[in-house]
């Protein structure tokens, strides 16, 4: 597994006025929960060589993370907002290039958010998947920043194009609606799963998720859960969704028809496990997915 994208550190400031620092980024997020999970995902990202950095790699490597890329002059920040609910709001100082020539062979290759549409990166993201497609399962999470977003066109524009690109598509409801703001989300989702994708699953939050497919429609509800806040939850419900995936043997590029032709009671299952792992993570700080341990646990008691 060979995941792209940010490492960072959330500044997280609550409702009660308290504030703390934790490591995060979506694409590290999705990395980290497939390390919890029991896989050894390579990271591809950018951190600076400085405190921040050093607790963002091992936090990383201390679930399993193979962390590569390039020095950046500092380790990028997200102040997260959260309020009563425990939902978030961001704004960054972001620092982010790759060097593809570090990434390794891989079966599935994972890409997203900040680093699939914000230069200097987002081309080279892109000429990495297209080279890679003949080998893997690509898998994408746009997970859009607004306010990093100077040219909305132009990023709807790529987004698409990554969609187009790619055998699985995550989205959440506020991701889709935003690049696609005149159509119902099954109208967005149904037009995203006829550019190519053999499923796109949509996110509802608390509402639960479905997915489309060419078989049809599946659909699941969230487990009942306190939130504490939602930092990382979808990241965790995408790094769910893989290891789903390869626990079903439909990755690598030879298992592509395999993937199409899932059955949708396969997905279903795939989906209440990816939203039982997020529901873990809602339920305490920060983005801190559960373990393979803790989700069979958490699966055992319900």
């Amino acid at each position: 597994m060979l995941v792209v994208g940010e490492a960072l550190v959330d500044l997280v400031q609550r409702a009660d006025g308290s504030r703390h620092e934790a490591p995060g980024g979506s694409p590290a997020n999705v990395a980290l929960t497939l390390g919890r999970l029991g896989r050894h995902p390579q990271l591809l990202t950018s951190l600076g060589d400085d405190d921040r950095g050093r607790a963002v790699l091992g936090w990383l490597e201390g679930s399993g993370v193979r962390v590569t890329g390039v020095g950046a002059d500092r380790t990028s920040t997200a102040m997260a907002v959260l309020d009563a609910t425990g939902a978030a709001t961001y704004e960054f100082d972001l620092a982010w290039e790759v060097d593809v020539t570090l990434a390794g062979p891989a079966d599935v290759l994972h890409v997203g958010s900040i680093a699939a549409v914000i230069e200097p990166g987002a081309s080279a993201v892109l000429r990495l998947v297209e080279e890679r497609r003949d080998n893997a399962t690509i898998t994408f999470d746009p997970n859009i920043r607004p306010a990093l977003i100077d040219d909305a066109g132009a990023a709807r524009a790529r987004v698409e194009q990554l969609v187009g690109l790619a055998d699985v598509v995550k989205v959440s409801d506020e991701d889709l609606r935003w690049v696609r703001p005149d159509q119902s989300l099954s109208e967005a989702a149904a037009d995203w799963l006829a550019l190519g994708p053999a499923a796109v699953v949509v996110t509802l939050g608390g509402e639960g998720a479905f997915a489309l497919t060419a078989a049809g429609r599946v659909s699941i509800l969230a487990p009942l859960v306190t939130v504490v806040d939602t930092v990382g939850a979808g990241d965790t419900f995408m790094g769910a969704l893989i290891d789903g995936l390869i626990d079903a043997d439909v990755v690598g590029a030879d298992r592509r028809a395999a993937l199409r032709e899932l059955p949708l009671g396969v997905l279903e299952r795939i989906m209440r496990r990816s939203a039982d792992a997020a529901a873990i993570t809602v339920s305490r700080p920060g983005a801190d997915p559960p373990t393979r341990a803790e989700l069979a646990a958490a699966a055992a008691a319900a």
